[in-house]
């Protein structure tokens, strides 16, 4: 029985060795990643207790995910084991002014084929204090949409907390409704919204009121913007907002605010990351961190340090998965940003 679920899909990541183009020389190398199962690895690596809930086939290559789940302390019992095939995606690292690039090649997966009713929500919840999943989920078939609603129905019949990222992917909205038909019903169930300001725009329907591609962030726009996301959607308890500065695809500013209701909106310290190895999967490594940090500080602040702090790293490591372990985070959130080698 774990503490916290998180539901979405697994795919296989097939990528170009360095920062080579797609099939540049004749090699990909071959990972496993997905915005939920990444936050499950993070949240295990911490020392928590965490299930990840997905459909996979019952074939080899189903079995080498679960089995990567399973290496990294995921639970992996709740995964129903039905399909045909496990999602891929395509990505390709960018260097200095060239950007990365993301090709899906997922629709027939195991998960974007399941259905309300394929999961026992009964069993899959009992005893769960925190549920998480994204805005992936849904937009990855008409049938995830629905089931990720019907998920997060059973959550709040049971007082569990709920989690979202809200992570708006153009590419994926393509099955008939749009992103805010879809998220503006599932943010309903939600507790903790996690977004940037394209995704409050693009599946919220909330404007920001100033130029966002202007290339500087706007601490006073950002607070503005997460106090109408709160306005409109009075069931969130909490908004966070990332907050990245993307000065080349090798530079990143990143930083966060977290806006809880009836509070002063709280930023956190800002990290200059350069040169970055891999930033897929760095704003899940945000999520889970904040996840963690606020089942585990008393403090706010503290829980959106460690959050940023734990996907600053994450910008350091190749892959989806955030491999650092909670002393890691602690050691960079306490303002150790050396580098220096550790004897």
């Amino acid at each position: 029985m774990s503490s916290i679920v998180t539901f979405g899909e697994i795919m296989l990541r097939l990528s170009p060795p360095d920062r080579e183009k797609f099939f540049q020389s004749d090699r990909l190398v071959a990972t496993f990643g997905g915005a939920e199962s990444n936050v499950a690895v993070s949240l295990a690596n911490y020392g928590e207790n965490v299930s990840f809930v997905t459909a996979l086939p019952a074939n080899p290559i189903g079995d080498s995910c679960v089995a990567e789940l399973r290496r990294h302390n995921v639970d992996t019992s709740l995964i129903k084991r039905a399909g045909d095939r496990v999602g891929i995606y395509y990505a390709e690292t960018g260097s200095c002014c060239r950007p990365s690039k993301v090709v899906y090649d997922r629709a027939g997966s195991s998960i974007a084929s399941a259905r309300p009713g394929d999961f026992d929500w009964d069993s899959i919840l009992k005893g769960v204090q925190w549920f998480h999943t994204t805005g992936i989920t849904p937009a990855i078939s008409e049938g995830t949409a629905n089931l990720t609603i019907e998920a997060l129905k059973a959550c709040k019949d049971r007082d569990i907390t709920v989690s979202c990222d809200l992570n708006y992917r153009k590419k994926l909205w393509k099955w008939g409704k749009s992103a805010v038909e879809i998220m503006t019903e599932i943010v309903r169930y939600v507790d903790v919204a996690i977004a940037n300001e394209e995704d409050c725009q693009k599946s919220l329907g909330v404007k920001a009121d100033w130029d966002v591609a202007q290339g500087k962030l706007d601490r006073e726009g950002y607070a503005a913007l997460a106090a109408k996301v709160l306005e409109t959607y009075p069931s969130l308890k909490a908004l966070a907002i990332t907050l990245r500065e993307s000065h080349s695809a090798d530079h990143n500013g990143w930083s966060a605010m977290l806006a809880q209701r009836d509070k002063a909106p709280i930023f956190s310290a800002k990290y200059d990351i350069t040169p970055i190895v891999d930033r897929i999967g760095g704003g899940d490594s945000f999520g889970a961190g904040l996840i963690h940090g606020l089942r585990s500080f008393q403090d706010p602040k503290e829980a959106l340090e460690f959050a940023v702090a734990a996907s600053a790293l994450k910008h350091t490591i190749y892959g989806d998965f955030n491999l650092v372990s909670k002393e890691d985070v602690l050691t960079l959130a306490g303002g150790d940003a050396s580098g220096r080698v550790q004897r």
